[in-house]
């Protein structure tokens, strides 16, 4: 994780973050304030500007390490399995990591990520890690895949992924038969289906 700046004591920062962990298990991050948070750690709202520069630096590092707690998640399921079951595991992970913190994982995709220096660097390697694996697994399963194409696929099949998770955590997905349907089968679904095109493409031989 990046370093507070101005050489802060780590202990304050690990204050910092379980007390924002705290308060997002429980609120959505727009109710969280400076002055909230430096009551919480016992602190002047002036000592935590001095630690991170500023509010939206100090919401940065929330960031990371919920991008650093879903790498966690998801690091272990890249390592068995055959490529299908695995990307469909993933899906699965990223749906239960965003039920289990959607605070926080609302917190990741509603506030801006960072835009320049170390924070921006972290974020932008940590996600773009994670879109790593899901290119390396789409060229596992169709070798024919070139650097370009599993690029692009890589973000389209995840950019659904999430699009049926944010869906999902709305409860927009609609119903059928009277019951809500379930992200987890969609999320099968679209895997499955998306898989089996790319398996039978008609540039193959």
């Amino acid at each position: 994780m990046a370093r507070p700046r101005q050489h802060a004591p780590e202990a304050l920062h690990a204050q910092v973050m379980a007390a924002c962990d705290a308060w997002l298990q429980e609120h959505p991050a727009h109710t969280l304030s400076l002055r909230a948070l430096a009551r919480e750690v016992g602190c002047a709202p002036s000592t935590l500007l001095k630690l991170y520069g500023s509010f939206s630096n100090l919401l940065q590092h929330v960031n990371i390490e919920t991008l650093a707690r879903l790498r966690a998640v998801i690091e272990p399921l890249t390592e068995s399995a055959a490529p299908e079951q695995r990307l469909k595991a993933l899906a699965r992970a990223y749906w239960q990591f965003a039920q289990r913190d959607a605070f926080r994982w609302q917190l990741l995709f509603d506030y801006p990520l960072a835009q320049e220096g170390e924070l921006d660097q972290r974020q932008s390697d940590m996600i773009e890690g994670l879109f790593l694996r899901v290119e390396a697994t789409l060229r596992e399963y169709q070798p024919a895949l070139d650097d370009q194409e599993a690029r692009r696929l890589g973000r389209t099949l995840w950019g659904s992924v999430h699009g049926l998770v944010q869906l999902g955590l709305n409860e927009r997905l609609g119903y059928w038969q009277g019951q809500q349907l379930e992200v987890g089968e969609l999320l099968d679904q679209l895997l499955h289906t998306t898989l089996a095109g790319l398996k039978h493409r008609p540039d193959v031989t």
